[in-house]
């Protein structure tokens, strides 16, 4: 028989084992920050447990962990892992330190909650992969666990946000049980619920599941039309087309002192006109919310392109003119493929690849709080 591996294990079947067992229930707790909070990958540390407990655990039990296969670092500070899974399929991670001079602390990780991606946007990456699986629980917090295991003690994550590969809300049950273990003061890794964001394309109907886990909500927006999200991002806006999302954003019940993220990829000559800001900005009424201008992030074969700085600041204009709080968000990391939009599998060749020119727009960062 195969050992069990403790990692893999929610709270409550870990509590069913140790109750099989015939030990006392706290041993599930000690069990638990042991593979949460003190990151441990081996049973012979877990020192509070007496010998022959760890014995029989050793011998019965396992912790499974990720370690990047391979690990790339831009020329800004921004690094990506490409971790390999149990079943040879791929995820990237990517962390993103934030070198402004307001918050030299931040340390973002942008985690993956899909192989590939069920939805077939037309400016992402991840989904030309098309969706490969979803992610377990496990695996979903174990690209945490990896990279903090990577960082000095001093250098703790302090942000998350589930915008890597795959539509979050496409994968709700892992995700949701995932955040339980990431956000869980008593035993898990500790995070408060408002450092974490996840980002949706879309999926409407689910947005009730995003407000249950107390997370920040980004939505991935994109278009000011049907017709537009049509071309962009076909299959999420046939499911949910814009009236029905932005009624479920209305919807949605914002905590005080939070807002919505809305996130809107600029597209040269596509989304990007003073047409399309105006109908953003009619969009956008009545909603406590802050726009994400992100200029699209190009990646060999995608033939998208990057509108022009003066664009993009004339369409951010139109909507502070009227009353949007709109940032256009700094890309970190595409000469590796990192940014926005470029998680996915290309040549090996193709990987390093040198941007144009990095942008020259000064930018607020998408994870801020205010």
């Amino acid at each position: 028989m195969s050992p069990v591996d403790l990692i893999a294990l929610s709270a409550d079947e870990l509590a069913t084992l140790v109750r099989t067992w015939g030990w006392p229930r706290y041993r599930a707790r000690q069990i638990l920050r042991w593979l949460y909070r003190a990151r441990l990958t081996d049973i012979a540390a877990m020192t509070d447990l007496s010998h022959a407990d760890r014995t029989r655990l050793a011998a019965e039990a396992c912790i499974g962990a990720l370690a990047p296969s391979t690990v790339l670092t831009s020329e800004d500070g921004t690094r990506k892992f490409i971790f390999s899974l149990e079943d040879a399929k791929r995820i990237e991670s990517v962390l993103i330190p934030d070198t402004s001079s307001r918050s030299t602390d931040r340390l973002t990780l942008c985690l993956s909650t899909q192989v590939g991606c069920t939805l077939d946007c037309t400016f992402c990456l991840t989904g030309q992969m098309g969706l490969q699986r979803n992610l377990l629980a496990h695996e979903i917090v174990g690209q945490v666990l990896a990279a903090q295991r990577l960082l000095p003690e001093d250098r703790p994550i302090t942000n998350l946000v589930l915008m890597g590969m795959g539509e979050p809300l496409a994968n709700a049950t892992a995700v949701e049980e995932a955040i339980l273990r990431l956000t869980n003061q008593s035993w898990g890794v500790g995070f408060s619920p408002r450092r974490i964001t996840l980002s949706t394309a879309g999926l409407s109907s689910r947005l009730k599941q995003v407000a249950r886990m107390g997370v920040n909500l980004a939505v991935s927006l994109n278009a000011t039309t049907n017709e537009q999200r049509d071309r962009l991002m076909p299959a999420v806006n046939k499911a949910y087309p814009l009236e029905r999302l932005l009624a479920a954003c209305r919807a949605f019940p914002v905590k005080p002192r939070r807002r919505l993220t809305f996130e809107y990829v600029l597209l040269a000559g596509e989304n990007d006109t003073e047409q399309d800001a105006a109908r953003l900005v009619k969009l956008m009424r009545g909603i406590r919310c802050k726009v994400n201008l992100i200029p699209f992030n190009e990646f060999p074969g995608n033939p998208h392109q990057r509108p022009s700085d003066e664009r993009v600041l004339r369409f951010q204009g139109i909507l502070t003119r009227h009353g949007l709080d709109a940032f256009i968000r700094k890309s970190k990391g595409q000469d590796i493929l990192g940014a926005c939009g470029q998680l996915g599998t290309l040549p090996e060749a193709s990987v390093l690849v040198r941007p144009s020119g990095p942008p020259s727009l000064h930018s607020i960062p998408i994870h801020s709080h205010s």
